[in-house]
């Protein structure tokens, strides 16, 4: 058994603790690092304690921290090496131990074994992650437009999985504060993740070890909790699968801190 904190979701910065005997790292670093000490100081970690934060893609929701935190902290940085070289690039004064893994290839932090797969995005090189500690293994999809065979594949066996619910369909259609373009790049394939695309991929796993999905990256202006927590729920009852835990990661609020169990 391990535990997933999700210290925030959204638009203006994405960070999660994951937790095991041995270790502690986090997934993206896209709040502030203040804000991320902050909310680690919630979850009683002392930010020198964090092993590893490994990385789904270089955009700046993902990334925010890395420089400010580095600085202080030296926390080793596991990403690929498009994403480092990206990084890079943007932040040319940053000063990090970057520990470059192949894409598709799996890697260990201490007692995690860690497999990364691509997923659609419009980013250089980003992934999907499930982490395993002994037969207990969360996924972790955050950005992506399309959930391929591979990412279908990869997710099968999961306890708990943490997927983007980016958009209610309606609500960004509607939306005038977004010109047409910048919806279709939402929408497209290269994009992000809808209420009902995420449903539908959630309600074909019940035959799975599925027990828990965590909803996230959720637009502030074209989604709400309630919408993306109504979606993803009708499907799951839709297929019998009532005793499937769902909850939903904002920008703001930390949440509870969830065992990943093996079933």
């Amino acid at each position: 058994m391990f535990f997933i904190t999700v210290l925030g979701s959204g638009s203006a910065g994405n960070c999660a603790l994951v937790e095991t005997p041995k270790a502690r790292l986090l997934i993206d670093a896209g709040l502030s690092a203040r804000q991320t000490v902050e909310r680690l100081a919630r979850c009683c970690i002392n930010p020198l304690e964090i092993d590893a934060i490994i990385l789904t893609h270089e955009h700046s929701d993902h990334s925010n921290a890395l420089e400010v935190w580095c600085k202080k902290f030296q926390t080793p940085i596991y990403c690929n090496s498009l994403t480092a070289a990206e990084i890079r690039h943007r932040a040319p004064t940053l000063q990090a131990d970057f520990r470059l893994f192949l894409t598709g290839r799996p890697f260990e932090i201490k007692d995690l074994t860690i497999e990364n797969f691509r997923v659609e995005h419009d980013a250089v090189d980003p992934l999907g992650f499930v982490l395993n500690h002994g037969t207990a293994a969360l996924g972790f999809l955050t950005d992506l437009g399309f959930v391929t065979k591979l990412v279908r594949e990869r997710i099968r066996e999961v306890q708990t999985l943490v997927i983007e619910t980016n958009y209610d369909e309606k609500l960004l259609n509607d939306d005038t504060k977004r010109p047409w373009p910048v919806k279709q790049r939402i929408k497209e394939r290269h994009g992000h993740l809808s209420n009902s695309d995420a449903a539908n991929v959630v309600g074909e796993l019940p035959g799975g070890r599925l027990r828990r999905a965590v909803l996230g990256h959720l637009s502030r202006d074209c989604n709400s909790p309630e919408l993306a927590l109504g979606a993803v729920r009708a499907r799951l009852d839709a297929e019998g699968a009532h005793g499937i835990e769902v909850l939903c990661a904002t920008q703001r609020e930390v949440t509870p801190r969830l065992a990943v169990a093996a079933a």
